[in-house]
């Protein structure tokens, strides 16, 4: 699996290795002729400006200015291949293990209140965020926060995503290369902002008279001053100057309305220009499944192109932002009114793109997201695409893992339940947990539309519940155990309002007295059991595993351990029935506690 990408980071590296070189020469190419330009310099300024040595020094410069400009494709290539190997690196750290070292874990969207983003390690430190992730961009990240924390896509949604993301796995290069790409445009909080902006197609000004007089009093004024100043017309000079006076007026009088305009764009420090490259490498691509179609056709036609608007709104920042530099500012506002200018050319491209550009950026956020989902395909050893069934509550599964586990050390379960609630006993440290997770966050994966750590799979979309990560709250004056039931309370609630749903319940009430605990978990099975849930329930108590005597739903399923030359082995694999061992006292033991 791993042969790929190091095959990738070999070439690349290769061809780094070629460019640093090639760079390294021209930089000295660069230099030697910048010393002859300075000599030949001297020598026409010194001897005289003869044609010759005029034409000699003409040419060095024009020379000097190529290899200056080669030398920066050099250096682009350079980021490039550089940009290429970190990426395929990457790759292999997610292989290999070392991904929980990726420093972007979606700290923003960790909610201790969601439903299964904590106790499922979705979002995070070690999470499947920080493992799959790779957006770059404000709207990309969205995107796939969404896709993993509040998916709500339908079976015909799902297929088309589905699709699309076994598509991009095959096509590894072009994934690299777009998350490359996306990484020069980089995140960015102010997107939102951005696009609010752009999406506001409001003119600048309804006053034709007024817009007439500011787009073409600079004009009069340029034109009658270069008439002036060629001709030595003394006379006009007092002309000249009152425009000039009059156009500073106009422009310091509409100054807190053309910076209302255009500041909201300015102030995002927005890099659009890389936009245009990802939008036109996915314009060029020829896909073959519908969603990725559809992304293409969401980034616009020739006559609506996102690339061109891109390009054109780049073009317009450009001269806004020459602000920056206050001389020169001042200058083109007195003669050219230059803030409305821009004004006018921004309302302009508004009155085109504004109904369309919000469009642009959540169809490429969404293909971010699409691209980290696919990633699973190339990194993970045991997957599959699963089936989406039009049965209730679903859930068929060969050879079922934990994505987030190492390839090498991860065990796999076969798992099959059909509209039940499972109890699942068993010792300490014996699987019980990670068995709940691994069910979990394949689903989580698989309502996303992405592929799944198993060999097969079957599923129907459910909702998810989960209480496993308890923890308490002493600002709150709030117990474990506290904390416990109102998220015992929160599941039992949504339940009553949807059917629906799979809940995962780890080591129920373990912060109370075993008989309380007994009581209330024989309570809370029943009750899930009446509001016609499915979902698994681990607990130490195997007094609950006869409530499968009772209720036909219910069934017992067990992980357990065994001892070899006095050591304890765990096989990590579920079977059915209630579990018939313990280890307490060997563990505490183990640890020289007893």
């Amino acid at each position: 699996m791993d042969n790929r990408f190091t095959q990738f980071i070999k070439e690349h590296e290769a061809s780094l290795k070629k460019h640093n070189v090639l760079f390294n020469f021209v930089g000295y190419v660069k230099l030697g002729f910048f010393l002859i330009l300075i000599v030949s310099g001297y020598s026409t300024f010194t001897k005289g400006f003869s044609l010759f040595l005029i034409g000699i020094s003409l040419g060095i410069f024009f020379l000097f200015i190529g290899f200056w400009v080669y030398q920066d494709k050099l250096k682009e290539k350079i980021d490039y291949l550089s940009g290429m190997i970190a990426i395929n690196n990457r790759h292999l750290d997610r292989i290999s293990g070392k991904w929980d070292s990726f420093s972007d874990i979606g700290e923003e969207f960790i909610d201790s209140e969601h439903p299964y983003g904590c106790d499922l390690d979705i979002v995070g430190k070690k999470s499947l965020f920080q493992f799959l992730n790779r957006t770059h961009t404000w709207y990309g990240r969205q995107a796939f926060a969404k896709d993993l924390l509040h998916p709500s896509y339908t079976k015909n949604e799902l297929q088309k995503r589905q699709e699309a993301v076994f598509e991009l796995s095959k096509d590894i290069e072009f994934t690299n290369q777009m998350e490359y790409y996306f990484s020069k445009i980089g995140y960015s909080p102010s997107a939102p902002d951005l696009v609010s902006n752009l999406k506001d197609s409001k003119p600048f000004t309804t006053n034709k008279i007024l817009k007439f007089i500011l787009l073409w009093t600079p004009a009069i004024t340029v034109l009658l001053i270069a008439f002036m100043l060629i001709f030595q017309l003394k006379n006009l000079y007092l002309t000249g100057a009152t425009l000039a006076m009059i156009q500073a007026l106009l422009w310091a009088l509409g100054f807190p309305k053309t910076q209302n305009y255009l500041g909201a764009i300015l102030d995002t420090s927005y890099k659009l220009a890389p936009y245009s490259t990802v939008i036109e490498m996915l314009k060029s691509k020829s896909f073959h499944s519908e969603k990725l179609k559809e992304t293409q056709s969401q980034l616009g036609a020739s006559e609506t192109s996102a690339a061109q608007a891109i390009k054109d709104l780049n073009k317009i920042l450009t001269k806004i932002s020459v602000r920056s530099n206050l001389i020169i500012y001042f200058v083109l506002n007195v003669f050219l009114l230059w803030d409305y200018q821009c004004a006018f050319m921004l309302e302009t491209w508004k009155a085109k793109y504004a109904h369309l550009c919000e469009k642009w950026f959540l169809a490429l956020g969404e293909f971010e997201s699409l691209m980290s989902f696919s990633t699973l395909g190339n990194v993970c050893s045991n997957i599959c695409m699963p089936i989406i069934s039009d049965k209730s509550k679903i859930i068929e599964a060969k050879d079922l893992g934990h994505p987030l586990l190492p390839n090498e050390a991860r065990v796999n379960n076969d798992f099959n339940l059909h509209d039940n609630i499972f109890i699942i006993s068993g010792s300490n440290m014996s699987g019980k947990t990670t068995f709940l997770r691994t069910v979990g966050i394949n689903l989580v994966l698989a309502q996303a539309g992405s592929f799944v750590c198993a060999k097969k799979m079957t599923f129907s979309p459910l909702k998810i519940m989960t209480s496993m990560r308890i923890v308490d709250d002493l600002n709150e004056g709030i117990s474990t155990f506290y904390a416990e039931l109102k998220r015992i309370k929160t599941i039992i609630d949504t339940a009553k309002n949807d059917s629906n749903m799979l809940f995962l319940i780890d080591e129920i009430f373990r912060g109370t007295n075993s008989v309380d605990r007994l009581i209330g978990a024989k309570t809370v099975i029943a009750q899930l059991n009446t509001l016609n849930v499915a979902g698994l329930i681990t607990t130490h108590d195997l007094e609950l595993c006869q409530l499968e005597n009772i209720y036909p739903r219910i069934q017992n399923y067990n992980f357990s351990e065994y001892y070899r030359d006095n050591a304890i082995y765990f096989d990590y694999k579920i079977k059915p029935g209630k579990s018939n061992t313990t280890n307490a006292k060997y563990l505490m033991k183990m640890i020289g506690i007893i």
